[in-house]
């Protein structure tokens, strides 16, 4: 025993050598980007502006890179540097909304000439958020500017956008990968055992799969054919899209995969032919056969390209003061948290202060509640829910517009709203609670440490140490079957529902927006710029602006982000330990996992969440 203290304590001195190096190296390379960045802006030439009043016509670059969010994180500094250096991308990321307000300006500016879709950097993408992407291309080609797309490849969501495009252009050597969509765990199940790992699960509904992925080996037979339901019409909407853009039959997009194979063997193993053949682009071009090409149909900026402005630098001049009546607009995007926001989470507190600041303010006659998660905490959810609930008995109507998915805790937050309206492919549901929770006496057993003492009640000493006593486990599952209770009640309360009705449709089960509405859990189909409308109906309102309420940056904190982002942009701090591939998605699948135990941080160790609903990136 004292040799492996010995061990042990000679590995925890040495991570901390390297924890604390990597700390200094990490602050140090921080501090230089600052300065760098400084030097930069103090030296930076003005561009001079033309005296011409005659504005150059251009085409709007689409170049749209990373993810597109419903709003944008602010990393801690020191994250942002920590996993720039990790292979963990930083990620850029593209607000939904401004693009299709650049769009939308673009389509009335009479110095845009056309639009080109360049893709290439785009992640994958919710099929919400493309569909409303797409609503503001049509609208731009109503206008007879015309649309071209261009990639060297095409992923699923970069593909699906192009198809909106009046013509496609691809690399000889390109080809158009179409996945679908699919949801796909880890199983730990017999990892935990061999660890000696026990893991203590509670929940409520037939179809509440977060807790499989600790307590089965591989998808219950509930959950597959639950998923395949939903996954299904979210394909058939995909398929049916892209096949109406293109003209061709939605059969081509869903091949059985020998008559595939059959036509790739007659494109003699060509992947870009195929996909010419299929009618999926119109032509394959180099890049500098592009660059011709458009400098053909749009103008030549004199150096072997055609004049565009990126969608990142082409800025809507006209500012508008903000209207008498205002219609406040609170995004709630991630998984739902107790307390206060982290990267890429929904706080409960700073929502319902976002929320109480709507309520407060006289200017503001309506709130719009964007929903993009997938749940979370209970009690954080109702704390939410009861800002709702507040600002209508304030008179304020409250309309939830939900985006990709609103499930679990995500509708939770929902229920109360005056109006719910939903997009057909959005995914939503997942009406159920669970609770879980790890315990390492065996582990600890196995070296021969043990956890004793005694206690005045049956919760003293209760902890990841010792094996979880018989009472304990039963009342946390009184306590989750009371919560799920609740839930139930709760939306058939607010959804004029039965119980018995009520307790059929949740169970867990993941529902589309278009199936929800038959259930009763959604008002009605329609997307953002729908619940604008409704919201201002409700309110009796006509003249009115859109109030987006986010939690403010402090001064010192908003100078950091801003000269750091500067930083990795102007000296490339792209110091990355590049990892083989395959390694590299088996370790984000893993952080992915790792992420959801972090977010486990509710006060009565209650969930309502749903990792399935994440379709597109699998």
């Amino acid at each position: 025993m004292k040799k492996l203290f010995k061990i042990l304590g000679s590995v925890l001195k040495t991570c901390w050598k390297i924890l604390s190096f990597t700390r200094q190296l990490l602050l140090n390379l921080l501090f230089i980007g600052v300065i760098v960045a400084i030097h930069f802006a103090l030296t930076a030439k003005d561009t001079p502006v033309s005296g011409s009043k005659e504005q150059l016509k251009r085409v709007l670059y689409m170049d749209l890179s990373g993810s597109i969010v419903e709003k944008r994180r602010h990393l801690d500094p020191f994250d942002l540097v920590t996993k720039n250096l990790m292979n963990r991308s930083v990620g850029m990321e593209t607000v939904l909304f401004d693009v299709v307000e650049k769009i939308r300006a673009a389509a009335q500016d009479d110095n845009i000439n056309g639009m080109v879709l360049s893709l290439s950097d785009m992640s994958e993408v919710s099929l919400t958020k493309l569909r409303y992407m797409a609503k503001a291309i049509n609208e731009f080609k109503k206008t007879s500017k015309p649309v071209i797309a261009i990639g060297d490849h095409y992923n699923q969501s970069q593909y699906y956008l192009s198809s909106y495009a009046d013509e496609i252009f691809m690399a000889p050597d390109g080809a158009v990968l179409l996945r679908g969509y699919g949801t796909y765990n880890l199983y730990f199940k017999k990892l935990l055992k061999n660890l000696d790992i026990t893991t203590h699960v509670f929940r409520v509904g037939i179809y509440k799969s977060f807790v499989e992925p600790y307590t089965r080996t591989e998808m219950s037979q509930e959950a597959r054919e639950a998923n395949a339901v939903w996954l299904n019409q979210l394909w058939s909407a995909f398929v049916g899209d892209v096949a109406n853009n293109r003209g061709i039959a939605a059969e081509t997009l869903s091949q059985d995969s020998e008559i595939l194979l059959d036509m790739l063997k007659v494109a003699k193993g060509d992947f870009a032919k195929l996909s010419q053949n299929l009618g999926l682009v119109d032509e394959l071009l180099t890049r500098q056969q592009i660059r011709t090409k458009l400098a053909d149909m749009f103008g030549s900026d004199g150096e072997d390209s055609f004049n565009y402005v990126s969608i990142y630098d082409y800025n809507i001049t006209e500012l508008k003061p903000p209207k008498a009546d205002q219609i406040a607009v609170v995004v709630a995007s991630g998984v739902i948290i107790n307390g206060y926001e982290t990267e890429g989470t929904v706080g409960g507190d700073t929502t319902a202060a976002l929320l109480r600041e709507s309520r407060l303010d006289d200017a503001i006659k309506t709130v719009i509640l964007r929903v993009d998660s997938t749940g979370g905490s209970a009690f954080a959810s109702e704390v939410i829910r009861n800002e709702v609930e507040a600002l209508k008995e304030a008179g304020k109507p409250v309309v939830v517009s939900m985006s990709g998915v609103a499930a679990s805790g995500g509708y939770w937050i929902a229920t109360s709203a005056n109006r719910i309206l939903a997009q057909p492919i959005t995914i939503t549901g997942s009406i159920g609670i669970f609770g879980i929770l790890t315990t390492f006496e065996d582990a600890l057993a196995k070296y021969g440490v043990y956890s004793d003492g005694v206690g005045t009640t049956m919760l003293s000493g209760v902890g990841v140490t010792r094996a979880l006593p018989e009472e304990v486990s039963k009342s946390m599952q009184m306590g989750i079957e009371n919560g799920y209770q609740r839930f139930i009640e709760l939306v058939a309360r607010q959804r004029n529902l039965s119980i018995d009705n009520m307790d059929h449709v949740a169970q867990g089960r993941i529902w589309t927006g278009y199936d929800a509405m038959k259930l009763g859990l959604v008002d009605q189909m329609g997307d953002f710029d729908d619940a604008v409308v409704v919201a201002a109906k409700l309110a009796n309102i006509d003249d009115y602006s859109l109030n987006w309420i986010e939690e403010p940056l402090q001064p010192a904190q908003q100078f950091i982000y801003d000269m750091i982002s500067q930083a990795i942009v102007t000296i490339g701090v792209n110091m990355k330990f590049e990892i083989l591939s395959v390694v590299k998605q088996f370790f984000d699948s893993t952080f992915v996992e790792i992420n959801n135990f972090n977010n486990l941080n509710d006060p009565n160790g209650r969930y309502t969440m749903c990792p399935n609903c994440s379709y597109y990136e699998n």
